[in-house]
């Protein structure tokens, strides 16, 4: 929902002090939060060893034994990968800002995103980076150090909203199925949308990509006039996607408004705890600290 597109720029150069707060946030919430990946009874096969006495026979390969006449213990590993990967929401809806807003939403979750990617990496977890929308959005491969950082935060610099996702259905399920062949186990997903635009069938998309012990997180990112729809009198209302245009009284319509948005929150909450995943949801006029600490502590 918006009335008008966003022209207003967005001021950069607070992600450096937001560098600075993300190392508190991965103090407090993320300390000890990240797993390593450990040898044991687990999912994945590891490879062999040499057989040493006391270990457990459950694990013997017999048929290592008949072919090279060695006693071999098949190994597992438990992969905790903890490769964050950042899914951003470009479509033309996140270009909104109304005049309570310091940003776009846009903007927001990319402010917020870089957070996460900044705590990631001081954690020695790689980090990755796709959209689904967006001009000029550049997807960054899984990486680590400063170097890594320092691409995410020129691909998110660099991106503007463009995209409809009413009139193009499989926006979103273009940039899921990539992420869900790529992903592996013990990955962390953080998905930052609006969610207003997305077809029905988005929040069991979102949700399935959990599959295969992969966490979700997803970051509903609102600009303060579509949380609480403040406008007085009557009002005509154009979408960003869709190109629906409304005309109705503010009064009459908020209450409707209001229980449409909380049934859509119940969904998308309710649908990713059945799979493991989490709903966080922000207004742009919200601390980005606080935001971000929710999903740090959602993750865990």
């Amino acid at each position: 929902m918006a009335r008008r597109e966003l022209g207003a720029s967005f001021d950069w150069s607070s992600i450096a002090s937001l560098r600075i707060r993300s190392r508190l946030v991965a103090e407090g919430a993320y300390a000890g939060a990240h797993r390593s990946a450990r040898r044991g009874s687990g999912i994945e096969f590891g490879g062999h060893r040499q057989y040493i006495p006391g270990d457990d026979l459950r694990w013997l390969d017999r048929r290592a034994l008949l072919r090279h006449g060695r006693l071999l213990v098949r190994q597992f590993e438990t992969e905790t990968d903890r490769a964050l990967r950042l899914v951003v929401d470009a479509s033309a809806s996140m270009g909104y800002r109304g005049s309570r807003a310091k940003t776009t939403k846009l903007a927001y979750a990319a402010l917020a995103c870089a957070a996460l990617a900044r705590i990631a990496i001081a954690s020695g977890d790689p980090v990755g980076l796709s959209y689904f929308g967006g001009d000029r959005s550049r997807p960054v491969a899984v990486t680590g150090g400063r170097e890594g950082f320092d691409r995410i935060i020129g691909s998110l610099e660099d991106a503007r909203p463009a995209g409809d996702a009413v009139r193009d259905p499989e926006l979103l399920d273009r940039a899921l199925g990539t992420l869900a062949r790529a992903a592996r186990r013990g990955s962390v997903i953080v998905v930052a949308s609006d969610l207003l635009d997305l077809p029905a069938e988005a929040a069991e998309r979102l949700a399935a990509i959990a599959a295969r012990g992969r966490s979700v997180i997803v970051l509903q990112v609102l600009d303060p006039d579509e949380v609480d729809l403040p406008f007085d009198g009557t009002v005509r209302l154009r979408s960003l996607e869709g190109d629906v245009v409304v005309e109705t009284d503010t009064a009459a319509t908020r209450s409707r408004y209001l229980l449409a948005l909380e049934q859509l929150q119940d969904l998308y909450r309710e649908t990713l705890l059945a799979r493991g995943g989490r709903l966080v949801c922000a207004s742009t006029a919200d601390d980005p600290v606080a935001i971000v600490r929710s999903v740090v502590t959602a993750v865990r």
